[in-house]
């Protein structure tokens, strides 16, 4: 007990915990630092100061001492009774140690069922979780149970506080009529969430159905593809098959042929020796009448002349003509087919747009090929005839537009350090000198273009582009537009195909292929 009551002496008024750091008033009352600086600093602008225990006043803000000796007894205290771990609530009626189910702010006490269901029902008496502690609850200025609440101030105040306080005349109610009102509010916000919710799972859900379904769409294609090659092969086995093995007949052929010949030739070789030999017989007799006596074979002395050019053709050669047509038949049979494949394995196919370039829409200051398919930039007005459809800036359309179907071009920049090209619609600005007119900045055209890097642009929003090599500069751009789906895809065509960016959106009008010319530039449509 004494322990207690001395746990009671050493508590603040204000938190009603334990001191700490106290300091003194001139009153002679003591306080934790921060809650009398807590308390000094609302009363700050009201003309004065005063001890929240005796209410004493002063005139400037008093000044706030160190309780040295207080001090070592809270540290004392602490040391030889340590706080206590938290133990359970019990009814404040019951004889014996019954758990509390509510503690009552107005009655100060805690009940349990029993006792409970006697307890008043009126709206003073705020209910709330079995607790030992109000510190929380209480009103640190004049030490009353908060029971309402300030709407203008959004506070918890006293009876106090609203009567003669600082929120006077403001609008209160009661704290649980205050605490309904907000959890009305939070339960509208998290229906709100709630929708929010499923509406981002309904879009995962979605995402992962077009990723599951993309990837079987691209192992079905693999498959086209792998199927697709497989039938080549198969076209191309017979003259990979038939060119050498008409090659090995011929070699065949013409190598029983000479080995026949050469027999012959060895045979007569033989002969020609045998009748040497006799000859030379004769010519080492020393009786003249010996040798006139002789008569060498009638055939031996007839000339007989070696034609290795009449040997060669008995012999033959391997007729690479032959080869020739039997593997230009083949990849002609193959040429024929190709259609017929891509067909029988289902793969869409791309041809190349017709695209021309639209003179009555270029600049006075672009120079436009005989064939329709160059824009180079020039010096020289040009001098056209002014029209609705012709840019002020330096820019061109194709004369045929795209409003459905999937379409692919490609542009020869070589010639040009710095391009920029996509597609455009019909209703985009011609005569604005500003951003307006320009392709990709505005809502009416997509734009891919290269200055010192690569960015792509619609609506004014850029987006910068990885940079590529500078060891490989794009020397030709394919360009691919499939209307019904919304993209737009770029592409560098060289060894590999690098894709550079691709558009997703929803097209509501003809497209033109749009061009914008640089100075000193030059930019070709491939046909």
């Amino acid at each position: 007990m004494a322990s207690a009551d001395l746990g009671a002496e050493l508590s603040c008024s204000i938190c009603l915990s334990t001191y700490t750091d106290p300091v003194s008033l001139r009153c002679g009352h003591n306080f934790c630092r921060d809650c009398i600086v807590m308390v000094l600093d609302t009363q700050e602008g009201t003309g004065g100061y005063s001890c929240p225990e005796c209410r004493a006043g002063y005139q400037e803000r008093p000044a706030l001492e160190k309780n040295r000796k207080l001090s070592n007894i809270v540290e004392r205290f602490l040391c030889s009774h340590p706080e206590p771990e938290e133990t359970q609530i019990f009814c404040t009626y019951c004889d014996s140690p019954v758990p509390a189910t509510k503690t009552c702010l107005q009655c100060d006490a805690s009940f349990c069922d029993k006792h409970l269901s006697k307890h008043s029902k009126s709206a003073e008496h705020v209910l709330m979780e079995p607790t030992v502690s109000f510190e929380d609850r209480k009103c640190f200025i004049h030490k009353e149970m908060m029971k309402y609440y300030c709407s203008e101030d959004s506070a918890a105040i006293c009876i106090s506080c609203w009567v003669a306080g600082d929120h006077r005349g403001h609008h209160v109610e009661l704290l649980n009529a205050a605490s309904d009102k907000k959890k009305e509010t939070l339960r509208a916000v998290i229906e709100t969430l709630k929708s929010e919710r499923e509406e981002t799972e309904r879009r995962v859900q979605r995402l992962q159905d077009h990723r599951r379904e993309e990837k079987e769409k691209a192992a079905g294609v693999t498959e086209k593809v792998t199927d697709l090659f497989r039938d080549i092969r198969g076209e191309l086995r017979h003259p990979e098959e038939g060119g050498p093995g008409e090659i090995s007949r011929q070699e065949e052929q013409m190598s029983l042929s000479i080995a026949d010949l050469i027999t012959q030739l060895e045979k007569q070789k033989d002969e020609l020796s045998r009748k040497i030999s006799s000859i030379e017989e004769i010519c080492n007799v020393t009786n003249p009448l010996t040798v006139l006596k002789q008569e060498p074979e009638s055939d031996v002395i007839s000339h007989r002349s070696c034609d290795v050019t009449s040997d060669v053709r008995v012999a033959g050669c391997v007729d690479d003509g032959i080869i020739s047509q039997i593997l230009l038949r083949g990849l002609l049979h193959l040429s024929d087919n190709l259609m017929d494949l891509q067909t029988k394995r289902q793969l869409s196919v791309m041809e190349k747009a017709d695209i021309l370039l639209d003179i009555k829409t270029a600049s006075d200051y672009i120079i436009i090929s005989g064939d329709l398919r160059s824009a180079s930039d020039t010096d020289v007005d040009q001098n056209r005839p002014d029209g609705p459809e012709r840019f002020s800036v330096q820019q061109v359309l194709s004369s045929c537009s795209f409003s459905s179907g999937r379409h692919y071009w490609e542009v020869d920049v070589s010639e040009a350090k710095e391009w920029a090209m996509g597609v455009a619609g019909h209703s985009i600005e011609r005569k604005s000198e500003d951003d307006e007119s320009f392709i990709g900045c505005n809502d009416k055209s997509w734009c891919l273009h290269f200055v010192t890097d690569f960015k792509a642009e619609h609506n004014n929003v850029v987006k910068q582009i990885e940079e590529m090599d500078p060891g490989s500069p794009v020397q030709t751009v394919g360009i691919y537009l499939d209307y019904e789906a919304g993209r737009l895809s770029f592409y560098q065509l060289c060894d590999p195909i690098r894709h550079l960016h691709t558009f997703s959106a929803t097209f509501t009008e003809p497209l033109y292929a749009a061009f914008y010319v640089y100075g000193d530039t030059s930019i070709k449509i491939i046909n």
